[in-house]
């Protein structure tokens, strides 16, 4: 039989038909879970969840995409619109392998680099896009926007900011003497 992957085989089923595992680790964070529902709300279901089917439940279980399946549950608008179904890929494997895959699957996610993201703020503030814009739809607080933005090191990008009155240095008219300086060290 030749080799087929799973994501050629996706299809909606009934949300109330799909249920999480017993075992999977991964938590995200409050913010990052907001992010998810923009996400799926602003360009819907792009990844199928990846279930196995449990002929004696007549049940599909969870082996990752758990967070999506959560965005539907808990998020009337995104239910309704998807009229209560979820894209699901399936994958036949016994327990063991299904906790590994949940496990790789956790953990190929992988990591942001900092220098590319600093040019896409870069770039999405040469666009036009403010800060708050920016906040929103990339699912960043206005510090971390702050930071990035330090990065690039332009200072087109702070063009928009406030400052406040910095200290503002005494002049006592004399010369600094460096001996006293070092004296009083």
């Amino acid at each position: 039989m030749e080799w087929k992957s799973p994501v050629y085989n996706v299809f909606a089923v009934p949300v109330e038909k799909v249920i999480p595992n017993s075992y999977n680790p991964n938590a995200i964070a409050p913010p990052e879970l907001e992010l998810l529902y923009n996400s799926i709300k602003e360009d819907g279901y792009t990844m199928p969840v990846v279930c196995y089917y449990s002929k004696k439940d007549d049940m599909y279980v969870i082996v990752d995409g758990f967070h999506r399946y959560r965005v539907m549950i808990e998020h009337e608008d995104i239910y309704k619109r998807e009229k209560g179904m979820l894209p699901i890929s399936v994958i036949d494997k016994p327990l063991a392998q299904r906790m590994a895959s949940t496990i790789r699957h956790n953990r190929a996610r992988g990591a942001h680099d900092v220098d590319l993201m600093s040019n896409i703020v870069k770039e999405l503030h040469e666009l036009g896009r403010s800060d708050s814009w920016i906040s929103k739809h990339l699912g960043m607080d206005m510090d971390e926007i702050l930071r990035l933005k330090q990065i690039t090191g332009l200072a087109a990008l702070f063009k928009d900011i406030k400052f406040g009155q910095a200290w503002v240095p005494e002049n006592d008219n004399s010369e600094l003497n460096p001996d006293k300086e070092l004296q009083n060290v």
